[in-house]
């Protein structure tokens, strides 16, 4: 195999790891994180009872760090079942502590539950939620001061969490699901301006996101009103991909359309004018026909749109059973690290030893992306939490006082928390030692020992559960790339055998496509050989999003130019992507990255699969 060669102007490991993303400001999740926040440390300072109202910030804190935007239904589920999880670990934690659980005790204890949340970590989105923070309260609920009654603290978790879910019931802000789908179109209207720029790759997944986002505030069952005008816009997106594939622009007057779409949709519906103009390829003709039905569902009038009336997937499935393989390995990995962080406080005594598995559960929870990175980022974040706590309390210890500026830590968490995990930390540390302050367990000299709990932690969770684990981004990113592989090519099945529910399968391969890529993208920022190896499986990625696109073209080639699906060609994409799949699943990257997409237009009497399978066909000769 040739020796791979990183591209010398490309950016290091470690810029790509401390630079932060720009996430929009959610003005509305942060005033309800304050306000949640606030309110509970309030009543419990005037009620004199700040023991409980502690735990109830603590409450708000954890709905807070799973809420969103989205529907009532979606909203309390997410949180719900999150805080159930962190209520059921504060009742473990402090059953142990209210027994007086000896170290070995109290760390066998905190190593089977370390198990059971890494096991329900590995299952889906919502199972990560509910894993950590069952772990993060038992370990908090073994070492903090116990409230009078000591099962008090549990129940003040939910109360603290339902204030929040209070806070976000309907009101004038409108539905969520009508907004984002605004956004889709507006995404829409991007791409086709962008259509045969060098930004319409990225203005592509720009769209990809928008539609992951209206799809989980769809319901899993049943229709919305809103349902054909999304189904609309999906097949929009299909023609609009295939025309970016093919690099064929759209006149202005037409790339104008999703804007004033996405108009239509806030305002509730209305006539939206799709000009007259001369489609003159199967792509062209294919946007015209979507947007013209986009119009009729936005007006209220019956569509027609090439979609099956299949639902999506629920995007709140599990994606894997409890006790399967990927998640005993996980809750195996977790368990190790706990067990090692029990051992270590028990034989070293520490003031604050619930600061160590804590710290291990928030490092491991695993769709927060690089483990390596978060360790670091962690430790580097706790030493800036700190000093800024530091500066605090030298400033005032008074209560009130204290009680604002948790409010302003926890209300800049949803933005910070999209924007860098290192930032997180910088928010999160002084909340959390402000709530010790205010629950008189710490004074401000006994702040810089949690940078120990925290380097020390970091340090476990890199050596067993990072070098010593056989964890590696390939573990991460070739199973996703065999995912993305698969719904591709069912897609492509769906194209030249005239099955239904094409759209939809289009729809799983690109959201399957954005996971792949956002999994390479976080192996990117690991350091060698780690990011190599992500960095290998780049070509892999842009490779299968361009094949998308020409499936897309090519569907549109059969509906509106007439082509019969040639099986020797459709039989080589299908070949190159089992070819992938397998190199995949056996661990063996393309060394050398192979051209992009052509800088001419795809000549549409071609058919748009032979220029696809030259591209993978030449990547999986790299290897």
């Amino acid at each position: 195999m040739p020796e791979h060669k990183p591209n010398p102007g490309a950016t290091p490991w470690w810029a790509r790891a401390v630079r932060p993303a720009r996430p929009p400001v959610p003005v509305v999740l942060m005033v309800r994180a304050a306000v949640g926040m606030a309110v509970p440390l309030a009543v419990g300072l005037g009620a004199h009872r700040l023991d409980l109202g502690v735990f109830a910030g603590l409450g708000a804190m954890h709905a807070t760090m799973n809420d969103r935007v989205e529907p009532v239904r979606l909203r309390t589920a997410r949180i719900g079942s999150a805080v159930a999880a962190s209520a059921l670990g504060m009742l473990i934690g402090t059953a142990l502590q209210h027994a007086h659980a000896g170290a070995v005790a109290l760390g066998a204890g905190l190593t089977l539950t370390a198990f059971v949340s890494g096991a329900l970590s590995a299952t889906g989105p919502r199972g990560s939620a509910a894993g950590m923070l069952l772990l993060v309260s038992a370990a908090l609920g073994s070492g903090m001061p116990l409230p009078g009654p000591w099962w008090a603290a549990a129940p003040m978790l939910l109360v603290g969490a339902a204030f929040v879910v209070l806070l976000g019931l309907p009101g004038r802000a409108g539905d969520p699901r009508t907004r984002a789908l605004a956004a889709v179109y507006e995404a829409l209207g991007r791409v086709l301006v962008d259509l045969g720029t060098a930004r319409g790759a990225e203005s592509r997944r720009v769209l990809t996101a928008r539609l992951d986002q209206w799809q989980d505030l769809l319901p899993g069952h049943g229709r919305t009103a809103l349902r054909p005008v999304y189904e609309a816009a999906l097949t929009a997106t299909e023609a609009a991909t295939g025309l970016l594939w093919a690099r064929r622009p759209v006149p202005p007057e037409v790339a104008a359309v999703p804007d004033r779409l996405a108009q239509a949709v806030r305002r509730g519906g209305g006539e939206v004018v799709v000009p007259e103009w001369r489609p003159d390829t199967p792509a062209r003709q294919a946007l015209d026909v979507a947007l013209r039905a986009a119009a009729d569902a936005v007006a209220g009038r019956p569509a027609r749109i090439a979609a099956a009336p299949a639902p999506p997937p629920d995007p709140w499935r599990l994606r894997g059973r409890l006790w399967s393989g990927p998640s005993v390995r996980y809750g195996l990995r977790v368990a190790l690290c706990i067990a090692v962080g029990s051992a270590v406080t028990a034989n070293y005594p520490l003031s604050k030893s619930y600061w160590v598995p804590m710290t291990i559960a928030f490092v491991l929870k695993p769709d927060l992306g690089s483990v390596f990175l978060r360790a670091v980022s962690r430790a580097v974040g706790t030493v800036l939490g700190v000093a800024v706590t530091a500066a605090l309390l030298a400033w005032t210890t008074e209560e009130w006082a204290l009680t604002a500026v948790a409010a302003l830590c926890v209300a800049l968490l949803p933005y910070v928390t999209a924007a860098h995990y290192g930032l997180n930390t910088v928010a999160m540390t002084p909340m959390a030692l402000v709530l010790l302050q205010l629950g008189g367990q710490s004074s401000a000299a006994e702040f810089w020992p949690r940078v120990l709990d925290t380097v020390l932690a970091s340090a476990i969770v890199l050596l067993f559960g990072y070098l010593l684990w056989p964890e590696r981004p390939r573990h991460r990113i070739e199973p996703r790339l065999v995912t993305a592989t698969t719904a591709l090519r069912a897609y492509l099945d769906a194209v030249t055998e005239h099955r239904t529910g094409e759209v939809w399968l289009r729809r799983t391969a690109y959201r399957s496509l954005a996971d792949a890529r956002q999994e390479v993208r976080r192996g990117l920022a690991e350091p060698p050989p780690a990011g190599r190896s992500a960095e290998q499986w780049l070509p892999a990625t842009a490779a299968l999003e361009r094949l998308g696109g020409a499936v897309a073209a090519f569907a549109a080639q059969i509906r509106y130019g007439g082509r019969v699906p040639d099986p020797a060609e459709t039989e080589r994409v299908r070949r190159a992507l089992d070819e992938l799949a397998a190199a995949a699943r056996e661990h063996r990257p393309p060394t050398t990255p192979v051209p992009g997409a052509p800088d001419v237009p795809h000549d549409p009497a071609l058919s748009a699969l032979g220029r696809a399978a030259d591209e993978l066909e030449l990547l999986l000769r790299q290897r």
